[in-house]
């Protein structure tokens, strides 16, 4: 009698499209496309097109001088030469801009993610009936857009910062930035960990547990491993808002040495303005954008394969 060999799955996305569901029934694939798929489909490459476009576009205009771009705008530039980077930089003030935005967005996701995820863990593990509350309680954060608590944060963090002058003499509005990021990236980022740490197995836990592995120890070395594809997900979205975000930082940083990427870039289209240098935006744009462009390319697989292992239970 031959043998029969189960071919086993080769993405962690194709394991949990294969999973069984309960009582032994099978998990059947959609395989045909309906008819909002059909209209659909043309509609999202007609608009990746565009996008790519676009940015391509804008990367070749960061090679040319004004009059060039307004004479000849879908043109080829005539060499590509960074003067226009060098003016970016040097008037902008985006070197420093993208220090303290590496700075502050990098500090700020990696303190959002290590408390979501710890916060994620015990919200999915535990069997309480507060577990369920203060899990609608993050989602509800996620529907208060922040014009609306702008306000009482400005309030909260002048008492911050008047307090900390008055007893230790220093204070530094960036550290203010930084405290509104986490507190305003939690909630989306524990809502989406906690529904994939749902979806892993628990068997894996249990076998800890009974051979004495203390709980801090399984978390940190069984269950997060595992959720390695949604914290990379949550770190990922959560670095994107925070890198693009502007008006946070309008609010809570006055000082030019201190201003972040967004603040910088409409800095530099003021100033663009007048001198007519809108060879040296467009450099501004690609400098602020291409950082992004490039981690999601290397990341952007995980961003999927995050987001559907996390939808799968």
């Amino acid at each position: 009698m031959a043998d029969i060999l189960v071919e086993p799955p080769s993405t962690p996305v194709e394991a949990a499209v294969n999973r069984p569901l309960r009582g032994g029934r099978s998990r059947r694939v959609r395989t045909s496309g309906g008819p909002f798929r059909l209209i659909g489909r043309p509609f999202v490459w007609a608009w990746a097109v565009f996008n790519v476009a676009l940015l391509v576009w804008i990367a070749l205009q960061s090679f040319r001088n004004g009059e060039e771009s307004f004479s000849k705008p879908f043109g080829l530039p005539r060499s590509f030469n960074f003067d226009n980077y060098r003016s970016a930089l040097d008037v902008g003030q985006l070197g420093s801009s993208f220090v303290n935005t590496v700075v502050i967005a990098g500090s700020a996701t990696c303190v959002t993610i290590s408390l979501a995820s710890l916060a994620a863990y015990v919200l999915s593990r535990t069997r309480t009936r507060s577990a369920s509350p203060l899990t609608t309680f993050f989602a509800m954060g996620m529907g208060i857009p922040a014009q609306a608590v702008i306000l009482p944060m400005f309030v909260m963090m002048q008492s911050v910062t008047t307090w900390m002058n008055d007893n230790f003499g220093w204070w530094d509005d960036r550290l203010s930035l930084f405290l509104v990021y986490v507190a305003t990236s939690l909630p989306f980022a524990v809502f989406l960990l906690t529904a994939f740490f749902r979806s892993l197995p628990s068997e894996l836990e249990e076998a800890a547990a009974l051979d004495g592995c203390p709980p801090l120890r399984v978390f940190f070395k069984v269950m997060l491993p595992l959720a390695k594809p949604g914290i990379i997900t949550a770190f990922i979205l959560t670095l994107m808002g925070l890198w693009n975000e502007t008006l946070l930082a309008l609010t809570f940083i006055t000082d030019n040495a201190q201003y972040t990427l967004p603040q910088a870039l409409l800095g530099l289209y003021g100033t663009m303005q007048y001198t007519s240098n809108w060879g040296g935006l467009f450099a501004g744009v690609v400098i602020v954008v291409l950082p992004i462009v490039i981690l999601y390319v290397f990341l952007g697989r995980r961003i999927v394969e995050g987001m559907t292992l996390g939808a799968g239970k």
